[in-house]
């Protein structure tokens, strides 16, 4: 059975943050997380097989823009379900973004991301990063019955990101995390090394 990140139980796990500054990624200048992840994809990214890479497109997301995702989301989840009270409405939204008490990107301990190969061209992983349930007919989830390249790419990305510590959010393939609260919950830690967090000064643009 999946977790979802509205689950009473990912809230439920402690929080004690390391102070692990917000760092731009080697590979990725434009993208901020936590310094503990930033090392992990790069112990990832050594580990793929060669001609392949990895592509970030998300890691820090500030409160302001995680509270708008969750409120078009919901907006659209409401059309969709017009009898689910707010408690489910939550519950469904939480497959494709988290709540913000919880939100792994909003303590820049999450990346959005996917393969490229050696032209930066995007490998096919079943559907385009950000599908939501609605529009990929639930092929965003990790596990979904996808064509074999897909599997197989997706087999490749899971590889290197476990491998390197990472915990994945299973109704979103592209979604991978370490230190925060469901990362905790999955790997069986005492807590969550990682909290919201703001950008810094000399970031902000």
């Amino acid at each position: 059975m999946t977790i979802l990140l509205a689950d009473p139980v990912v809230r439920a796990v402690r929080v004690l943050d390391n102070g692990d500054p917000l760092v731009p990624l080697i590979f990725a200048p434009d993208v901020l997380v936590r310094q503990g992840l930033a090392l992990r994809l790069v112990e990832a990214r050594n580990a793929l097989p060669s001609g392949v890479d990895l592509r970030v497109v998300e890691g820090h997301r500030s409160v302001a823009d995680q509270n708008a995702i969750i409120e078009r989301y919901t907006d659209e989840l409401r059309e969709l379900h017009p009898s689910a009270d707010a408690v489910e409405l939550s519950r469904l939204s939480s497959r494709f973004v988290a709540p913000l008490a919880v939100a792994p990107h909003v303590a820049g301990a999450a990346v959005d991301l996917t393969l490229v190969d050696s032209w930066g061209d995007e490998l096919w992983m079943g559907t385009e990063i950000d599908a939501t349930p609605e529009q990929s007919g639930g092929a965003c989830f990790f596990n979904a019955e996808v064509d074999p390249e897909a599997r197989r790419n997706r087999t490749v990305l899971a590889d290197a990101l476990s491998g390197a510590g990472l915990v994945n959010y299973p109704t979103e393939w592209w979604h991978w995390s370490y230190g925060d609260r469901y990362w905790a919950l999955l790997t069986g830690a005492d807590h969550a090394v990682y909290g919201p967090v703001e950008v810094p000064a000399w970031a902000r643009s």
